[in-house]
């Protein structure tokens, strides 16, 4: 009896045995099985990592060469815009851009237009522009901020497909340089008085440029200037050298322009966009002399006749007594010439324009703490002139000048 519970004992541990080697193996199976499959994941995701550095290595551009261009805080980075999306970039992607110096913009939108708001990096793909620019949207010159010169190379690399995508089609505007497409050459020229506050009417005039024709415009404003009496032009766009160009080129008809040139009635004043800038403030406090001595009525330019323009007339309208709205109402009627922008046309696009605009330039004169809708901006305006360089009295003298003694 107790030979066979032995027996069974042996069989029993025999069983486990065997049942135990079967487990173990189906363990070692299924171990492999594992094994085979991270190793198969593994492989995927390691051609899914080739695919998206292939992809992202086909939006390079590499060792470019750069262009000073202080315009708007930029430069050019020498690729054509066609050439640059040929190569797989896109508006609204997140891109960084590597100088050879090692300075980097990281994680940077690109845009056909400026959406930054001021003081933000980008890179702009702007219609007629040669090359394709980084730049610091009206902030400080890029140039000297990433310590370039003209031996300089740039690279530039995608970041992020479509991440800035949403704001690239919110703010994507574009306008055409066909006369027939527009109800008026007011219109065309973006040609008018600005008459908010106290100022008097028709001594003050806006417009695009009456002298740099690459966007067919500068006929149109040389006819309306010369029909509305202008004797001083205060160009805010070009220098000495730039006009001598304009006068010799084969489309150049604009013979008003060319008569107070030669008077020395243009005074070119070749500002960016840094509003903040001494820079600039020191040039905005000499365009304002400019008006101080000499007869008007006067005509205010850049290229477009819109931002720069912009912002000096906002200066001199706050100087002048404007409200805040009159200023918003004013620089909106630029954007309805262009774009067909008004706040019952397009009310979404209107207010983002009005917020990240013209906003950031009225508060580069206020600072960033004033509540700019309610405040009596005609102090900000003497404050911001006394800052470029400008005599309190003189600028006393400016605003009786210009409002016919109102204060």
């Amino acid at each position: 009896m107790k030979r066979q519970k032995w027996i069974y004992r042996l069989l029993l541990l025999v069983l486990l045995g065997v049942a135990m080697a079967f487990f173990m193996a189906g363990c070692a199976g299924g171990g492999d099985a594992g094994d085979a499959s991270a190793e198969k994941a593994g492989a995927e995701q390691t051609d899914a990592e080739k695919t998206g550095d292939d992809r992202t290595a086909s939006c390079r551009l590499a060792d470019c060469g750069v262009v000073h261009m202080p315009e708007y805080g930029g430069i050019y980075i020498k690729s054509t815009i066609d050439d640059f999306n040929a190569l797989g970039f896109a508006y609204g992607d997140s891109v960084d851009i590597t100088f050879d110096n090692g300075f980097q913009l990281k994680d940077i939108p690109y845009y056909n237009g400026y959406y930054t708001r001021t003081g933000e990096p980008l890179l702009v793909a702007y219609p007629g522009y040669d090359y394709i620019r980084a730049a610091i949207n009206s902030g400080d010159d890029l140039w000297k901020v990433a310590d370039l010169n003209e031996d300089s190379l740039a690279t530039v690399t995608l970041h992020e497909r479509g991440r800035y995508l949403e704001i690239q089609e919110a703010r994507n505007l574009s306008y055409t340089d066909d006369r027939d497409d527009y109800d008026s050459d007011k219109i065309f020229a973006n040609f008018r008085s600005i008459r908010a506050g106290d100022l008097k009417k028709k001594l003050v005039y806006r417009s695009a440029s009456p002298c740099d024709n690459q966007h067919e415009r500068a006929l149109y404003a040389d006819r309306l200037m010369k029909k509305a009496g202008v004797k001083r032009v205060i160009d805010l766009a070009d220098d000495q050298e730039m006009i001598r160009e304009y006068l010799k080129a084969d489309d150049f008809d604009s013979p008003c322009f060319r008569s107070l040139y030669k008077k020395g009635n243009v005074f070119p004043l070749n500002m960016n966009a840094s509003y903040g800038s001494d820079e600039f403030r020191a040039k905005a406090a000499d365009g304002m002399k400019a008006i101080l001595e000499g007869k008007g009525p006067y005509l205010i330019h850049c290229t477009e006749g819109k931002d720069r323009t912009g912002f000096m007339c906002m200066l001199l309208e706050a100087l002048c007594g404007a409200s805040y709205q009159e200023i918003v109402d004013d620089y909106m009627i630029t954007y309805d010439n262009y774009y067909g922008i008004t706040r019952e046309s397009a009310p979404e696009k209107y207010d983002i324009i009005v917020s990240d605009v013209l906003d950031p330039m009225i508060r580069t004169m206020t600072g960033k703490r004033v509540n700019i809708r309610n405040a009596s901006l005609s102090r900000y305006a003497v404050r911001y002139l006394k800052s470029g360089g400008m005599k309190a009295a003189d600028i006393q003298k400016l605003k009786e000048k210009l409002t016919g003694g109102k204060d």
